[in-house]
């Protein structure tokens, strides 16, 4: 019983929290949580239209009961799992569950139900104002789209250089408003008697939003406002400019990981070391496929390889018709042999692949002699010497791989 609960956990765990590509239970439970969550946030947006929130007030209220009732049964199953690879320690579990209640995604997990709650159990009260926080449900999409995941982890990462920009440009407003309280201060003294007044003037021009309600008379004083609005251009652009460098190089980062980890489960590469692996990585080049579009056809000469890096292909291959996705790869014996294909391939959805030309892989053989032996020594394991006939390029022995791995 011990062993079967122990198993469940790690199940939820890998469905929840890893999200392993292909597992199509995983890919359900995301899309119908991230649905969720769209619907939830657009009803709290509505709801605040007082004539539909009068004629759908049934509606919202379904949606909320719902949608708390879900996200309640996921916040304890994830709970119950955060420890699944903790071990045997109950110091380890424990400390595991905690880590996931105190991590800013297991409190928006929390913060996501705490108004329901809080107004279920204290009804006298009025928290009227704790609905509004509902909205903060919108927040757990970063789950699940890692580009948003990528931008909270640059500004992570940029945290000290952030901290010093907003201390120059606090620094700024400080001068701005003393510069113009010491100018302003007997012209203006509604406006600029002090320099709390003073420094209102000083974030609208430092920003460049220049409201206009409150502005410099004096010469001296618009000299001095002209120059705030030079440094405002610069020093404002300046967490702008720190935070879009750090999320290109997680982006990059995040796909170059990515890739290395597909290039490095592809068969003809997978005996090759992380020099090897980063020399392949360097020849890839991008292809994106419509729904419909032919990537390969059947007797077309074959010439190149392709991984998937997302979306879904089918190959037809005589009566058969395999479907391949995340992660497969097709016609990687054409890059070790001019022969034509022996099916024809079609995407099924908006594909993202990484294709390898036969001749880029040959010239790196030619110069790496050490991979150009694994690489063969890797095929010829992989199909048998005896299959490696004059023509074809092999697609039914690789489709027949794909077969047994499935």
């Amino acid at each position: 019983m011990a062993m079967s609960t122990s198993r469940l956990r790690l199940r939820l765990f890998e469905i929840l929290e890893e999200g392993r590509i292909g597992d199509p239970v995983s890919t359900a439970v995301d899309r119908v949580l991230i649905a969720l969550i769209v619907v939830n946030v657009a009803a709290v947006v509505l709801e605040t239209v007082d004539w539909l929130g009068a004629r759908y007030r049934a509606v919202f209220d379904a949606v909320e009961w719902i949608s708390v009732a879900i996200f309640s049964v996921e916040y304890a199953l994830r709970v119950w799992v955060a420890d699944a690879r903790a071990g045997p320690d109950p110091r380890a579990r424990r400390a595991a569950r905690a880590r996931y209640c105190l991590r800013p995604s297991g409190l928006i997990d929390l913060l996501a139900i705490a108004p329901f709650y809080a107004s279920l159990f204290l009804p006298t009260v009025d928290l009227r104002f704790l609905r509004m926080f509902r909205l903060v449900r919108f927040l757990k999409l970063a789950r699940y789209s890692p580009a948003l995941g990528s931008l909270l982890q640059a500004i992570a990462s940029e945290s000290r250089a952030l901290v010093a920009a907003l201390v120059i440009m606090l620094g700024l407003v400080l001068t701005a408003a003393s510069a113009l309280y010491l100018v302003e201060r007997e012209v203006q003294p509604d406006r600029f008697g002090t320099i709390p007044d003073a420094m209102w003037w000083a974030v609208a021009t430092l920003t460049t939003v220049g409201y206009g309600d409150v502005i410099p008379a004096t010469a001296l004083g618009k000299v001095i406002g002209g120059l705030v609005m030079v440094f405002g251009l610069a020093m404002f652009a300046l967490p702008i400019g720190i935070v879009a460098t750090s999320f290109a190089q997680e982006i990059h980062r995040r796909e170059f990981v990515v890739t290395w980890g597909m290039v490095a489960k592809v068969p003809l590469f997978s005996g090759l070391n992380a020099s090897g692996i980063a020399d392949v990585m360097r020849l890839l080049t991008a292809r994106v496929a419509e729904p419909g579009e032919i990537i390969a056809h059947e007797g077309d000469e074959a010439h190149s390889m392709y991984i998937i890096a997302s979306g879904r292909v089918e190959v037809l291959l005589g009566s058969d018709t395999v479907e391949l996705s995340d992660g497969d790869v097709f016609g990687e014996i054409a890059v070790l042999r001019s022969s034509r294909r022996s099916a024809t391939v079609r995407a099924i959805e908006h594909s993202r692949l990484l294709a390898l030309d036969a001749v880029d892989l040959q010239r790196l053989m030619d110069f790496q002699p050490t991979i150009a032996e694994q690489v063969w020594q890797v095929a010829a394991e992989r199909v048998g010497a005896e299959n490696l006939t004059p023509d074809g390029d092999l697609a039914r022995e690789e489709i027949s791989g794909h077969k047994r791995e499935r």
